[in-house]
């Protein structure tokens, strides 16, 4: 031995890489073909092989490392505004558009195509966040812009391309298209109505002048966004006010980074944001200086227009957030496995055992949950699947999000030090918790939502009814906690005060219907006597006798 050889390092977990992270996933492998999407398996199971590869996950470090730099002028002076990323972020881009995850419900023409979409989005949010913030505005689009007649046909071709083309130039110049979104102003937030941000449409000769053809239906718009997101991509949705004075209301507008002359637009990015997370992924705030859109929809009907994009986006905040716990989870349950303390290893001990389990039973709940309801949107032509999904939309939204920080605390302690510091994953995740709930309405706004979907459809309830039914009776908790949601539900009139209680409810019974019908009865019993038969709680750990641990950790992560 050297004899300045201070210590031999053992005791140590190796990283969780070199993974398949869709076959070590037996609740997402099951929800898949449940939910109308068992063709998929095969892809879905390369896709799992690659992304669980050592230098596949570790782009994800290097994109946040290596954060996006906004260049406001060229190498002349002449004002740009590119934003320049590092190459791991491009290549992360180029697997996901490669993979479809911003199309392929749109063209694939497959039943089941939102699940398997669904669970390819769950499997990237294990490996990286901030990339799916363009993929995921892209992908919202397409409904909105098959109705914009021209627009629609020039751009649907290059936004439904499999071709990741990062290049900045004219649409006409490129292999494939990202589209971004932009409301929230510095004083309105989720207040929209107040965006003082104003549209005119120019007159048809200079518009004609200007763009030819191509010139209808252009607008002059003047004013900022605060959270302009993804300000790279090839153009944005955005909300501007028209009518004199604003009488009008808001309408929505198509504002493309270059306009069919070739020039760029006045789109001016004054900085980007310095985010709590999300950092390898460029937020921005921008100011339109006589900017040119192009009119979406009718005058006065912009934010039906960007609803239709928001139900597709916070679908993408419920999958975002079950990909980010299902990662924290393997990740820790990983490491416990491998590290040993006081004898014996850390998942081996009964109260690690419980919250490990306890961990996974949230995982699990909230995968079946995320492609439960990425089935309604398939199936939205069928009324009572298009109420269920208004509904558990915004309240997965606010449930499963709001879970994540506290997952990722938790995960983090499971890890000790070697969770609390930037070398490994940890820290990216619990960073990147807070942004699903924060992002497309936070939980107040969609607990306010869920209690405007009962206040105009109560059929709704009618449907959570009918997918609750599906459990039977067999378990008396759970026929008891249902009926009783159920009875509040008959006299809702908008309680706002206690919508929160009741999103997490509803949320919480639906986890439990799906876990009791399709789970091992070890992993539907275990969720049912520790967040039906008592109050969920702030910690995890607290799952009560008989919880058969050892079993449901198994499941969990397949040795």
């Amino acid at each position: 031995m050297n004899p300045f050889d201070t210590h031999t390092i053992f005791n140590q977990a190796t990283p969780f890489a070199d993974v398949n992270l869709f076959a070590a996933d037996p609740a997402l492998r099951e929800a898949l073909a449940r939910e109308g999407a068992g063709w998929a398996l095969e892809d879905l199971t390369a896709l799992g092989e690659r992304l669980g590869r050592a230098e596949v996950l570790d782009l994800a470090r290097l994109a946040n490392l290596h954060q996006p730099v906004l260049h406001h002028v060229d190498r002349s002076g002449r004002r740009i505004d590119e934003v320049e990323f590092h190459p791991s972020w491009h290549q992360l881009m180029d697997l996901m558009i490669g993979a479809g995850v911003h199309a392929s419900p749109w063209d694939s023409g497959q039943a089941g195509a939102q699940v398997a979409r669904a669970a390819q989005y769950l499997l990237f949010g294990q490996v990286e966040n901030g990339a799916q913030c363009p993929v995921t505005m892209t992908y919202a689009s397409v409904p909105a812009l098959r109705q914009a007649g021209a627009i629609g046909a020039k751009w649907l071709p290059k936004i439904l391309s499999r071709r990741y083309d990062p290049r900045s130039l004219p649409v006409e110049r490129k292999t494939g298209a990202l589209i971004g979104m932009g409301m929230t102003e510095k004083q309105g937030g989720t207040d929209v109505r107040a965006n003082t941000t104003r549209a005119t449409e120019l007159p048809a000769a200079e518009a004609r002048a200007r763009f030819g053809e191509e010139g209808a239906g252009a607008w002059r718009i003047v004013g900022h966004k605060w959270f302009f997101s993804a300000p790279q991509s090839d153009a944005h949705l955005i909300l501007a006010q028209t009518g004199a004075e604003g009488s009008a209301g808001l309408s929505c507008f198509f504002v493309p980074r270059y306009l069919p002359d070739g020039s760029r637009n006045a789109i001016r990015v004054q900085r980007l944001k310095d985010k709590v997370g999300n950092r390898s992924n460029a937020s921005s705030e921008v100011e339109f200086c006589d900017a040119v859109g192009w009119l979406v929809g009718k005058v006065g009907r912009g934010i039906p227009t960007i609803l239709e994009m928001g139900g597709h986006t916070r679908l993408d905040c419920v999958l975002g957030s079950a990909g980010i716990m299902r990662a924290a989870l393997t990740h820790a349950l990983h490491h416990a496995r491998e590290r040993a303390a006081f004898g014996r290893p850390l998942a081996e001990q009964p109260l690690m055992q419980n919250v490990l389990a306890d961990l996974a039973l949230e995982s699990e709940a909230a995968t079946a949950f995320a492609l439960r309801l990425a089935r309604c949107f398939d199936e939205g032509a069928d009324p009572a699947q298009a109420l269920l999904g208004r509904i558990l939309t915004p309240a997965g939204k606010y449930w499963l999000c709001k879970r994540g920080p506290a997952f990722g605390a938790e995960a983090m302690e499971v890890m000790g030090g070697n969770g609390y510091v930037e070398d490994g994953p940890l820290a990216r995740l619990y960073r990147e918790a807070p942004v699903n709930s924060i992002w497309e309405g936070s939980g107040n706004v969609m607990c306010l939502d869920l209690l405007r979907a009962f206040g105009k459809t109560p059929a709704a309830r009618e449907a959570l009814a009918g997918e609750l039914a599906l459990a039977g009776a067999a378990d008396p908790a759970f026929t008891a906690y249902a009926g009783r949601l159920l009875a509040d539900l008959e006299g809702q009139q908008g309680d706002e005060y206690g919508a929160r209680r009741l999103a997490e409810r509803i949320v919480i019974a639906v986890q439990a219907a799906l876990l009791l019908r399709h789970a091992p009865p070890f992993v539907g019993a275990a969720f049912v006597a520790s967040r039906v038969a008592r109050d969920v709680g702030g910690a995890f750990g607290r799952l009560p006798a008989g919880v058969d641990c050892a079993a449901i950790l198994a499941r969990a992560l397949p040795v």
